[in-house]
């Protein structure tokens, strides 16, 4: 192959680092790099936005000679004293949002989801049937951080349950968003339970419901649901930045009862958490807490 040809002409001592983009798209490279880590002691900074074509096509996924990282739209933390927790809730945190102009804004995140999200998926030929896959997508994000109910998406968008679920593989697998299990102490009950999804940025999944144009403001359901949005998004950012290896859950019983958040802590206690965007917090927004705490274990 051409690449290793021209690492070796210019002589592997000469060189620290290969940077290879958008590796996915030629996975029969992957056989190159191998060989040149290897055989030449070389050192590979791969990138791409799915592993899944790699995956599906038995490409060599470098076990146990590569590390992967996933890279997430910025965190709080990254922002630092240029966090704007309002601005996050309309527009996400992609970098490339906070150096344009509203309506700037709004076209490139606009842009974002009809050319990448639908036909860069397309083009990788992960699906089939594209007039489905692009009527799940508005459904998907009008419902994200909800319940997933693969039966009724599948009725809304002329489509059955199986397909809708291997939809929202597709988005968790090209990293455009992720599940969030159901609580339970039985490994096989909490598999049975529905998750919720989350996309894995508000002004994305804004653009792909189509309600750019309407802000959201405090105060209200809208703005509710997108903090909590935010806030589980970003301790799941975090959550693999840092390594903790958290196991995130929420929790829901028979009697409807929820938990936005339970985090299961290797060696520590298990934190519950209740999100709310409000400015004073009351007795009544914590009851939940206090009902469910003792059939959480462990504490």
């Amino acid at each position: 192959m051409l690449l290793e040809e021209e690492i070796l002409a210019r002589g592997p001592d000469d060189i620290d680092w290969v940077v290879i983009d958008e590796v996915q798209k030629v996975p029969a490279i992957l056989d190159v790099v191998q060989r040149l880590i290897t055989k030449q002691k070389l050192k590979f900074a791969l990138t791409g936005s799915s592993a899944r074509k790699l995956k599906r096509g038995s490409a060599n996924l470098l076990a146990g000679r590569a590390i992967q990282k996933v890279l997430f739209p910025l965190s709080h933390i990254e922002l630092g004293d240029k966090f704007d927790l309002d601005f996050c809730l309309n527009w996400g945190s992609l970098p490339e949002v906070f150096a344009l102009e509203k309506d700037e804004r709004a076209d490139y995140l606009r842009a974002y989801a009809n050319t990448y999200v639908k036909e860069e998926i397309q083009a990788e030929q992960i699906i089939r049937k594209i007039p489905p896959f692009k009527k799940f997508l508005e459904i998907a994000a009008l419902s994200s951080g909800n319940i997933v109910n693969y039966s009724k998406i599948a009725r809304d968008i002329g489509s059955d349950a199986v397909s809708v679920k291997s939809y929202f593989e597709i988005l968790e697998d090209t990293l455009l968003g992720f599940f969030l299990p159901a609580y339970d102490t039985s490994i096989r009950k909490q598999q049975s339970k529905s998750p919720k999804f989350y996309f894995f940025d508000a002004g994305v999944s804004r653009a792909l419901s189509r309600a750019l144009q309407v802000s959201v403001r405090p105060s209200t359901f809208e703005y509710g649901n997108a903090f909590e949005q935010f806030i589980i998004n970003d301790i799941n950012r975090l959550n693999l930045y840092y390594q903790k290896d958290w196991k995130c859950t929420y929790f829901r019983s028979k009697d409807n009862v929820e938990i936005d958040l339970v985090i299961e802590r290797p060696g520590q206690s298990t934190l519950l958490i209740e999100i709310k965007s409000k400015t004073k917090i009351t007795p009544d927004d914590i009851r939940h807490l206090k009902l469910i705490a003792p059939d959480i274990s462990p504490l």
